[in-house]
C-alpha cells in the first residue's frame, strides 16, 4: 500500500515571523506561513507542486519517512495522490503510454491525459487505470 502523507517540519521565522516550512522526502518543496495553519496548508501545496514537477520530470516520487519528534504530518491533495499512484504503477508496469491506452482500450492522448498531473481526470478514470495495472484506490479519513 503506498500512502501519500509527508512529514514537514516548521520553524519559527524570527526574521519575518511565522513559519518556514521544510520536507526532509521533497527538499524541493519549501515554504511559509503567518500561523501554523497556514503553514500546513502550504504545505499540501508545495507536496502538490513538487510531486506535479517530479512527475513531468519522470523521476521517483520518495515513499514517505516516518514524522519524527516534532514534525507535522501532511497529506497530500487527493487528486494529486491519485495522479501519482496511477504514474508509479505505470513506472513499476515498465509501459509506455501507449500500452497504458491500449489496455484501456482509448487514444494515446487520452492514457496521457491520466498521466498529466494538471488534467482533472474524473475518479473512474482513476480507478480504470490503477485496475488494468493490479492496482486500486482504498480510502481512509483521519
Amino acid at each position: 500500500m503506498r500512502q501519500f502523507t509527508y512529514a514537514v517540519k516548521l520553524t519559527p521565522d524570527k526574521r519575518d515571523g511565522g513559519y518556514v516550512v521544510t520536507c526532509r522526502d521533497f527538499p524541493e518543496a519549501i515554504t511559509q506561513g503567518e500561523r501554523v495553519e497556514d503553514a500546513l496548508a502550504e504545505a499540501a501545496d508545495a507536496l502538490d507542486e513538487a510531486i506535479a514537477a517530479r512527475i513531468d520530470d519522470g523521476r521517483t516520487i520518495p515513499k514517505p519517512t516516518a514524522t519524527k519528534r516534532g514534525e507535522h504530518a501532511v497529506s497530500v491533495p487527493p487528486s494529486m495522490a491519485l495522479k501519482a499512484a496511477v504514474y508509479l504503477a505505470v513506472r513499476d508496469a515498465g509501459i509506455s503510454n501507449s500500452e497504458l491506452a491500449r489496455r484501456l482500450h482509448l487514444d494515446e492522448k487520452e492514457a496521457r491525459r491520466i498521466l498529466d498531473p494538471r488534467h482533472p481526470t474524473k475518479l473512474p478514470r482513476i480507478e480504470a487505470a490503477l485496475a488494468v495495472l493490479g492496482r486500486h484506490v482504498r480510502m481512509e479519513l483521519a
